[in-house]
Formats: C-alpha cells, structure tokens, sequence
C-alpha cells in the first residue's frame, strides 16, 4: 500500500514485530521532520538518487551529514534525532529493527542451602 507523504511516498515491503523495510520514493529537495526513534535502529539503501542524511549529535545543535549515492547506506541509533534530505529524485529502502537484549531482571542471586557446596570448573 502507497502512503502519500509531503516529500514524497512510502510502501511498507515487510512490517514484522522487529523489522521494517519500507521502499520510499523522495522528490528532489523533499525531506522528513527531524525525528528519533525510541528503540529501533534505522538505516537507509539508496537504490538510485542522491540523498543526505543528518544526525544531530547529543546535546547539541552540531550535525554530521552523510550523503548516500546508488549502491550507499548509513545507519542511525536509536535515541539521535535525524532528518532525511533528497538532493535528486531518491528511490530509497529504509529499514527498522529494534534489538534483542538482555532482559532478565534479577530480584535475587541463586546460590545453595546449607553444606552443599557445588564445586565450579
């Protein structure tokens, strides 16, 4: 399904729990809302097109630029705010997924009862 955005469209291609891809056709000087993403790491394939990426750095107004060409990608962290910029007519793939971490909480440690003591190679 197409959606129509201001820069441009997006077709989601797959949308699973933990990952996106998304195929987004930009138009010559369109570009998103400066944004982040909470937990989901985003990268960006160019497939044709020229397209700049911002990445603003922590605490601060300061930004790095990538500029992607055909064949080009760049990644972005989870938490940085970004913003995407077509410099020509951009066909782009981006992708989403979030990372499974260490999620055991521990409220206590094990360990042993009485003289039993386990011996540990």
């Amino acid at each position: 399904m197409i959606q129509q955005k201001v820069w441009g469209t997006t077709s989601p291609l797959i949308q699973r729990e933990n990952f996106e891809v998304h195929r987004i056709v930009i138009d010559s000087g369109g570009y998103c809302s400066k944004h982040y993403h909470e937990a989901k790491s985003n990268a960006f394939y160019v497939e044709c097109g020229e397209l700049l990426i911002h990445v603003w750095n922590d605490d601060s107004d300061t930004q790095d630029t990538t500029r992607l060409r055909a064949g080009d990608m760049t990644t972005v962290a989870p938490k940085k705010l970004h913003q995407f910029e077509a410099v020509a007519d951009t066909v782009c793939y981006e992708i989403y997924w979030t990372q499974i971490s260490e999620d055991i909480i521990r409220k206590t440690y094990g360990g042993f009862n009485g003289n039993n003591m386990r011996r540990v190679e």
